[in-house]
Protein backbone atom coordinates (compact mmCIF):
# COMPACT_ATOMS: atom_id res chain seq x y z
CA UNK A 1 0.00 0.00 0.00
CA UNK A 2 1.56 3.41 -1.15
CA UNK A 3 1.57 5.96 1.04
CA UNK A 4 -0.18 9.66 -0.80
CA UNK A 5 1.71 13.07 -0.63
CA UNK A 6 1.08 15.25 2.04
CA UNK A 7 -1.35 17.50 1.48
CA UNK A 8 0.31 21.11 0.41
CA UNK A 9 -0.78 24.32 2.61
CA UNK A 10 -2.59 25.45 0.13
CA UNK A 11 -5.66 22.13 0.21
CA UNK A 12 -5.70 22.78 3.72
CA UNK A 13 -6.65 26.67 3.61
CA UNK A 14 -8.84 26.05 1.05
CA UNK A 15 -10.75 23.61 3.12
CA UNK A 16 -10.32 25.85 6.15
CA UNK A 17 -11.94 28.62 4.00
CA UNK A 18 -15.44 27.66 3.78
CA UNK A 19 -17.37 28.32 6.67
CA UNK A 20 -19.63 24.77 6.36
CA UNK A 21 -15.90 23.28 6.57
CA UNK A 22 -14.85 24.58 9.65
CA UNK A 23 -18.31 23.85 11.05
CA UNK A 24 -17.70 20.22 10.23
CA UNK A 25 -14.28 20.06 12.01
CA UNK A 26 -15.93 21.68 15.12
CA UNK A 27 -18.15 18.38 15.13
CA UNK A 28 -15.64 16.00 14.84
CA UNK A 29 -13.55 17.52 17.49
CA UNK A 30 -16.40 16.04 19.71
CA UNK A 31 -16.18 12.57 18.01
CA UNK A 32 -16.17 10.44 15.11
CA UNK A 33 -19.51 10.64 13.27
CA UNK A 34 -21.34 9.24 10.48
CA UNK A 35 -21.85 10.96 7.40
CA UNK A 36 -25.71 11.71 7.54
CA UNK A 37 -25.24 12.61 10.87
CA UNK A 38 -22.85 15.15 9.58
CA UNK A 39 -24.75 16.51 7.43
CA UNK A 40 -28.00 16.36 9.73
CA UNK A 41 -27.49 20.18 10.81
CA UNK A 42 -26.94 21.80 7.20
CA UNK A 43 -29.62 22.92 5.17
CA UNK A 44 -27.95 21.49 1.88
CA UNK A 45 -28.05 17.71 -0.16
CA UNK A 46 -26.16 14.73 1.39
CA UNK A 47 -24.33 14.65 -1.80
CA UNK A 48 -23.31 18.55 -1.37
CA UNK A 49 -22.32 17.59 2.14
CA UNK A 50 -19.66 14.54 0.77
CA UNK A 51 -17.94 16.84 -1.51
CA UNK A 52 -16.96 19.25 1.74
CA UNK A 53 -16.13 16.30 3.41
CA UNK A 54 -14.22 14.84 0.23
CA UNK A 55 -12.28 18.17 0.13
CA UNK A 56 -11.57 18.00 3.97
CA UNK A 57 -10.15 14.22 3.39
CA UNK A 58 -8.14 15.68 0.58
CA UNK A 59 -6.47 18.28 2.64
CA UNK A 60 -6.06 15.37 5.45
CA UNK A 61 -7.93 17.57 8.07
CA UNK A 62 -10.22 14.37 8.25
CA UNK A 63 -10.27 10.56 7.29
CA UNK A 64 -12.98 8.24 6.16
CA UNK A 65 -13.79 4.83 6.55
CA UNK A 66 -16.40 2.37 5.99
CA UNK A 67 -18.01 0.77 8.70
CA UNK A 68 -20.58 -1.89 7.68
CA UNK A 69 -23.07 0.31 5.26
CA UNK A 70 -22.18 3.49 7.61
CA UNK A 71 -19.29 5.97 6.12
CA UNK A 72 -17.61 7.52 9.51
CA UNK A 73 -15.67 10.18 9.26
CA UNK A 74 -12.80 10.88 11.78
CA UNK A 75 -10.59 14.31 12.40
CA UNK A 76 -7.09 13.79 11.84
CA UNK A 77 -5.32 15.55 14.81
CA UNK A 78 -1.98 16.15 13.21
CA UNK A 79 -3.45 17.65 10.12
CA UNK A 80 -3.20 21.28 11.21
CA UNK A 81 0.54 20.54 12.28
CA UNK A 82 1.83 22.40 9.33
CA UNK A 83 -0.58 25.15 9.28
CA UNK A 84 -0.01 25.55 12.37
CA UNK A 85 3.89 26.01 12.08
CA UNK A 86 3.83 27.96 9.76
CA UNK A 87 1.04 30.63 11.52
CA UNK A 88 3.78 30.74 14.11
CA UNK A 89 6.51 32.26 12.14
CA UNK A 90 4.10 35.27 11.97
CA UNK A 91 3.82 35.63 15.51
CA UNK A 92 7.25 37.17 15.73
CA UNK A 93 6.29 40.60 15.15
CA UNK A 94 4.69 42.73 17.37
CA UNK A 95 0.40 42.57 17.61
CA UNK A 96 -0.93 44.99 14.77
CA UNK A 97 -2.90 48.11 15.67
CA UNK A 98 -5.71 47.17 13.39
CA UNK A 99 -7.56 50.52 14.50
CA UNK A 100 -4.20 52.66 13.40
CA UNK A 101 -4.25 50.53 10.77
CA UNK A 102 -7.92 51.06 9.32
CA UNK A 103 -7.48 54.83 10.19
CA UNK A 104 -4.29 55.09 7.50
CA UNK A 105 -6.52 52.58 4.90
CA UNK A 106 -9.20 54.86 5.01
CA UNK A 107 -7.24 57.74 4.74
CA UNK A 108 -5.04 56.80 1.99
CA UNK A 109 -8.31 55.77 0.16
CA UNK A 110 -10.27 58.74 0.20
CA UNK A 111 -7.52 60.60 -0.63
CA UNK A 112 -4.34 59.53 -1.95
CA UNK A 113 -2.47 63.17 -2.43
CA UNK A 114 -2.97 64.18 0.66
CA UNK A 115 -0.14 64.35 2.87
CA UNK A 116 0.26 62.04 6.15
CA UNK A 117 -1.57 63.11 9.06
CA UNK A 118 0.61 63.03 12.46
Amino acid sequence: MSSSPAPSLDQVFTALADPTRRAILSMLLEDDMAVTDVAEPFDMSLAAVSKHLAILANAGLISQEKRGRVKWCKLEPDALREASVWMQAFGQYDALNLDAFERFLAQELSDPDAPPSS
